[in-house]
């Protein structure tokens, strides 16, 4: 061997070692993507699964309550017909007193629709009426949804990053520049849907 070639051959020797540098630093890199990715995806989940019971949650109360102005509003209407039917039959008193009730029975279905929060009157999701249970579930839906989406992207962004991972390792090895830059092609749509992740600038069609 002579000296030239010797020369080349630590050389290549060189760059092989840059390459493997560069080649660990970019790992590095997709480590810290994946750790961020699990993190955001980790929250996503447990948003998606507390929001699912706070609608669950807000539309049994809604259910209850719509059970309970049914009861109102039928209960009215029988002693209506019942007094209706009696006619003359029931003294003046005790038709007041009866006519009282069904005010009253026809004034708590009516605040079951609509129940406003007192210290909050403007804000359509404090309140107990239906109509605030209403708003108050399909708000959670929407929280879910939106954690569900944002949980579709960083399981994609993980699938993305660790196969980048794996191709990064592999070009190590083989001392391949191919290899790595098809590794940070996939690690390259990893960080993008980490990114959507948080923010959601696209919905993914799948």
């Amino acid at each position: 061997m002579d000296a030239s070639e010797a020369a080349e051959q630590i050389a290549e020797a060189g760059e092989g070692d840059k390459f493997r540098a560069r080649a660990a630093l970019w790992i590095g890199v997709l480590a810290l993507l994946m750790a961020i990715s699990g993190l955001g995806g980790g929250n996503a989940a447990e948003d998606m699964v507390a929001a699912n019971i706070h609608a669950s949650d807000a539309w049994a109360f809604y259910q209850a309550k719509n059970v309970r102005q049914t009861a109102n509003k039928l209960a009215a209407e029988q002693i209506e017909a019942q007094l209706l039917l009696q006619g003359d039959k029931v003294a003046p008193q005790t038709r007041k007193i009866i006519e009282g009730k069904i005010a009253k029975m026809k004034e708590t279905a009516e605040r079951y629709e609509d129940e406003p929060d007192k210290e909050a009157p403007n804000d359509p999701l404090k309140g107990e009426g239906k109509k605030q249970l209403m708003a108050r579930a399909k708000d959670f839906e929407a929280e879910r949804d939106h954690a569900g989406d944002q949980d579709v992207n960083f399981d994609f962004a993980d699938v993305f990053l660790q196969i980048a991972v794996v191709l990064g390792s592999v070009a190590i090895l083989a001392v391949s520049r191919p290899i790595l830059l098809i590794s940070f092609v996939s690690g390259s749509f990893g960080a993008l849907l980490t990114l959507n992740g948080f923010f959601l600038w696209f919905k993914l069609p799948f």
